[in-house]
């Protein structure tokens, strides 16, 4: 269960310290400008409008409610976020029954991008989560034109070794 996992966790990170949490609904706001801070996923319809509101709040209770998915992010101080992944834990037949922890809509607010949170984010899964959780495998998939992403990734120790396919449901 990712639910099961011990949060909080403080950061330490380049002289701040911050925090590693579950998202809250007091926290939409936030991460809705953390998604439209991307241009990519500005892009894909991630825009912080006020009309859209209401999916994303379902979404994020979707997600909360689920014990195989959280939603985590980092938060400073002031408990705003300044950054945010959504981790899903995926029971395996494949590599001898392994369980594998999924990382997705990884982002780091703009300000804070080459600062180190996303490192020490992306650590925590690696030796932490990930153990916590069983999983044998930790996997992400990241868009084409991220290609500082994809260096950050490999820095990290992970190996770009397949290639992901989308089909897009209208």
């Amino acid at each position: 269960m990712i639910q099961s996992l011990n949060l909080p966790v403080p950061l330490h990170v380049k002289d701040q310290d911050l925090t590693l949490r579950r998202a809250t609904p007091d926290d939409l706001d936030a991460l809705r400008l953390l998604l439209a801070d991307d241009p990519i996923s500005a892009t894909r319809g991630d825009n912080a409008a006020d009309a859209d509101a209401d999916a994303y709040g379902i979404a994020l209770r979707a997600i909360v409610a689920d014990p195989s998915n959280d939603l985590l992010v980092v938060s400073g101080a002031e408990h705003e976020p300044l950054a945010m992944m959504q981790l899903t834990r995926i029971p395996g037949l494949a590599r001898g029954g392994s369980t594998r922890l999924l990382v997705e809509a990884v982002r780091v607010s703009s300000g804070n991008r080459s600062s180190g949170i996303g490192s020490a984010m992306l650590r925590w899964v690696m030796e932490s989560a990930a153990l916590s959780v069983g999983a044998r495998l930790v996997q992400l998939t990241s868009d084409e034109a991220r290609q500082d992403a994809h260096r950050f990734y490999e820095r990290l120790g992970f190996v770009g070794s397949h290639r992901g396919f989308k089909y897009a449901v209208e």
